[in-house]
């Protein structure tokens, strides 16, 4: 799969994980509810997947989506790892007009046997210390818009008989985000038990634009509401305190 640029952006793309994440789910977009799952210690969820680095594309070029999971120590062996990847939302420019990515030229995830707006990956069983280092083809068209297309994450394996599922936080509604990230006196919180999840992981972005300006877009797109994607997952890890799942 060919990278004409060769130029790919985390650092400005982590910029507008929020962007998506904020204006579609305040707005109501249906999201899939999570399953209860046990919930990690402080810090892990922060360690399985990590090194998330998308593409700044132009239309009609190609690149790859890269990533690292990790059985961090002291965590027991992981097996039956599935890694999924979804591209659930997109924020236009110019004019900043969010929308879910029922759009022409959407973005496609490619991987060894399949090619869409989704990529689950099985991984090979790893034991603790172990990393995966790991890509997704991304294939744009010529009519894919200039803009951010937003991409969730959720990470599922299996550890001394138990299942755990980590998601990020396009996979919740503002509703549900709210509830667990908030206590009543408005002071922030991260209860993983409410979400039903073992973790939380980080969220990407795919940038795609027709001109150099890819930091200047990304900065717009940012400037436009507070990050919520990224931003949400390392100030609630950083700042986590547990008790009965609440962090």
């Amino acid at each position: 799969m060919r990278d004409p640029s060769g130029r790919t952006r985390c650092t400005a793309v982590s910029l507008v994980v929020g962007v998506l994440a904020l204006l579609l789910l305040a707005s109501g977009v249906p999201f899939a509810a999570a399953s209860p799952y046990p919930t990690l210690p402080v810090g892990y969820d922060s360690e399985f997947l990590s090194n998330l680095s998308a593409p700044s594309l132009t239309p009609g070029s190609s690149g790859s989506l890269t990533f690292h999971v990790a059985d961090p120590k002291p965590f027991a062996p992981m097996s039956e790892i599935l890694l999924t990847f979804d591209v659930y939302a997109f924020n236009a420019f110019p004019g900043n007009a969010s929308s879910t990515v029922a759009t022409a030229g959407t973005p496609i995830l490619v991987t060894a046997t399949t090619s869409g707006t989704t990529a689950n990956l099985s991984l090979a069983p790893l034991s603790p210390g172990d990393v995966d280092a790991g890509s997704v083809g991304v294939a744009t068209a010529d009519s894919t818009p200039n803009g951010a297309f937003a991409i969730r994450t959720a990470l599922a394996f299996v550890a001394n008989g138990t299942e755990y599922r980590l998601e990020s936080r396009g996979w919740f509604s503002a509703n549900e985000w709210a509830a667990a990230t908030e206590l009543p006196n408005g002071s922030a919180t991260l209860n993983l038990t409410r979400l039903g999840v073992s973790g939380v992981t980080a969220e990407t972005a795919i940038l795609v634009t027709t001109s150099n300006w890819e930091w200047a877009l990304a900065l717009i797109l940012g400037a436009s509401l507070v990050l919520v994607g990224a931003g949400a997952f390392v100030y609630f890890r950083r700042t986590a305190k547990s008790s009965s799942g609440a962090r």
